[in-house]
């Protein structure tokens, strides 16, 4: 690949025309598509034409102009041959590992992963398919390889954990994976940008769209970034998990999220600045906070020899409060009285989120699960918003804190 500098590959992704000369692409709406000759279909239904082949198109369900183009965005945003759009984060990474693995199967997973992902891994897959998952420290390497048997066919971790924001040493896990021909397929959701899986070594990237990608909190969306034969697995008309299964993607979603790539770098970097600034005063005021970018978190090292410098160390930071009741209370406070944010779930939104993940986004876990992944029952998850002046939202913080007894050193 010649050019992996994402923003640069996103620049040159931006070369499609609307149907009238338009600077914004044009939405296909269109569920089916003409063939000019009667004789085309046998060969698209085949495999043998299709967008990269003839231009033709066959169904919605299986490729579309406007997602198809949007995934062009993604594949540049995460230097790889392809990507496909799809209409949710779990509807990405079901496909892909279920594309990847036959009944019987394993997969080694990191214990820290969202809750709807370690729902799939441990509820669902075992029962469906046979597919079975060890959950281990992804961070322990010597834990990691031992879990793999002759049935591992994937590796899975995010790139930085949700919610503990441990750092997975993505070049390291990909040469255990080579070293054992598996698949290395890395959930960047909370890092577009600040972390790049594929040019670390990773063979398959996921993503939640519906988070910093959107940057709007409204829609839903999810990505599989990876080379184009992989890409068309998945869309195989007999076994292609996204097209049979069907998580489809609307155009006009697909649209409108396409229209807010260009301004992800900018996104990016405002929530790591001020995220930054606030992990560092609450540091200083002696507060359980975790963020990468503190010399303290026990990656920031690795992090710091990973990451992208010119967007920080990522727009989310955790809290631990000690207890529930603690850590409800100040959520109350931030929102209800404050107006810092908004007690509410997923994150990337340009005002603060927060949640209680241990009772909500971790939540489908079990407490054995939880407690070894050391997600504590006051962890507080914040999704730093850029909304307001970066002053103004830390006096509300403040405030909330010290009508709780934390007072400043």
């Amino acid at each position: 690949m010649k050019n992996c500098n994402p923003v640069e590959r996103l620049a040159d992704t931006r070369h499609e025309f609307g149907e009238h000369g338009g600077v914004n692409m044009s939405v296909e709406a269109s569920t089916t598509f003409t063939v000019m000759h009667s004789n085309t279909m046998p060969d698209i239904f085949g495999g043998k034409k299709g967008p990269d082949h003839g231009g033709c198109y066959l169904y919605g369900r299986h490729f579309n102009p406007t997602v198809y183009n949007l995934g062009k965005q993604l594949a540049a945003l995460e230097c790889t041959e392809a990507a496909y759009c799809t209409a949710s984060g779990m509807s990405a990474i079901s496909a892909t590992l279920m594309q990847l693995c036959d009944a019987e199967d394993h997969i080694v997973s990191s214990n820290t992963v969202y809750g709807g992902t370690y729902a799939l891994l441990h509820d669902l897959l075992p029962p469906k398919t046979k597919i079975k998952t060890t959950l281990v420290d992804i961070t322990d390497l010597v834990a990691v390889e031992s879990a793999i048997t002759a049935n591992t066919r994937v590796l899975f971790t995010e790139s930085m954990a949700n919610p503990t924001l441990r750092i997975a040493d993505i070049p390291r896990l990909s040469e255990i994976a080579k070293r054992h021909n598996i698949t290395l397929v890395v959930d960047n959701t909370f890092s577009p940008l600040i972390l790049s899986p594929k040019k670390l070594g990773a063979d398959i990237v996921v993503h939640s769209m519906t988070k910093f990608i959107s940057g709007a909190s409204d829609y839903i969306a999810g990505a599989v970034c990876a080379d184009a034969a992989f890409i068309q697995q998945l869309m195989d008309l007999h076994t292609g998990m996204l097209m049979v299964l069907g998580p489809t993607m609307d155009p006009q979603v697909a649209f409108n999220i396409s229209l807010r790539i260009a301004h992800l770098p900018l996104r990016m970097t405002e929530h790591g600045h001020r995220t930054q600034i606030f992990a560092e005063r609450l540091h200083d005021m002696g507060m359980a906070v975790t963020y990468p970018g503190l010399p303290e978190h026990p990656d920031h090292a690795l992090m710091s020899q990973l990451h992208c410098p010119d967007y920080g160390y990522g727009g989310i930071l955790t809290l631990d409060m000690g207890t529930a009741a603690c850590a409800n209370e100040l959520l109350d406070l931030l929102q209800n009285e404050y107006h810092f944010g908004y007690v509410a779930v997923s994150l990337g939104y340009f005002d603060t989120l927060m949640s209680c993940s241990g009772s909500s986004t971790s939540s489908e876990m079990t407490d054995e699960d939880k407690t070894t992944a050391s997600i504590s029952p006051g962890l507080v998850r914040m999704s730093i918003g850029y909304t307001g002046s970066t002053e103004q939202r830390w006096r509300q913080l403040v405030e909330a804190l010290n009508r709780l007894g934390f007072n400043p050193k």
